[in-house]
């Protein structure tokens, strides 16, 4: 396996996050499961993995001391996630896997097998699960589905920049990040074409994903999970909850 370092992040968006809230900590990578914080498991299962340098991209100063507590780095975070994603692989240079502190359920294995099943001529690949695998193995979970035309897909916050070509990839979502608000402006940017098609259910996760990357001029791929955990992250109270039962926590 190709060494490869990870970037870990732990932004803030502004205003009370309700899951920390929730948890009643100053931030979520701070929850505990199972006696270790978020990012204190996150970080364990990407070492597990192979992780040969990892480091956190946070300016919240208790997950800055809790980074130094896990000997990992800390780097300040951009702008929103893009730059945030930038400015790390500027950092920490490529192979690059970019993960995120409230992946509560990370196993080293998940990677391993993300990082196996990834073409070797892939610029950057993203882990994406079946909506039937996820709700095998997480029946009470409420994702947000992406429906295409092979299928219902979640995202699981797993991405690999094999190389520099892939920071075409981040360059092209700062873009979309920036337009959010503004629909017609990404539809500009990833052309009508492609939202025609995604609209008209005709849109299939190989075509989405060959598109995407012709539009960064980089070579995309999606590998899919057989881990259907892997897309259970902590967006919300209601996750928090679910990934305690999972490892068989009380709330």
């Amino acid at each position: 396996m190709t060494p490869f370092k990870a970037l870990v992040l732990a932004g803030s968006r502004g205003g009370v996050d309700s899951v920390a809230d929730y948890a009643g900590v100053a931030h979520k990578a701070l929850i505990r499961l199972r006696g270790q914080t978020l990012l204190a498991r996150v970080v364990g299962a990407l070492r597990a993995a192979g992780a040969a340098r990892v480091a956190v991209v946070t300016s919240h100063p208790e997950v800055r001391a809790e980074a130094t507590r896990l000997r990992v780095e800390a780097l300040d975070e951009a702008a929103g996630p893009s730059l945030s994603v930038r400015a790390g692989s500027e950092a920490l240079g490529t192979p690059l896997l970019v993960t995120t502190a409230d992946h509560a359920l990370l196993q080293a294995e998940w990677v391993e097998r993300f990082l196996a099943d990834a073409p070797a001529d892939a610029d950057v690949a993203a882990l994406i699960a079946r909506r039937a695998t996820v709700e095998a193995a997480a029946p009470d979970t409420h994702r947000t589905w992406l429906k295409l035309a092979d299928g219902h897909w979640s995202g699981c916050n797993l991405f690999y920049l094999a190389n520099d070509r892939a920071l075409g990839v981040v360059d092209l979502w700062r873009r979309v990040e920036a337009e959010r608000k503004r629909p017609w402006r990404m539809a500009q940017i990833l052309g009508p074409g492609m939202l025609l098609r995604y609209a008209a259910g005709q849109l299939s996760l190989k075509d989405a994903a060959a598109r995407l990357g012709r539009l960064a001029g980089v070579r995309a791929t999606i590998v899919e999970t057989p881990f259907g955990l892997a897309s259970v992250d902590v967006d919300k109270p209601a996750d928090l909850d679910l990934v305690r039962r999972i490892v068989g926590e009380p709330g």
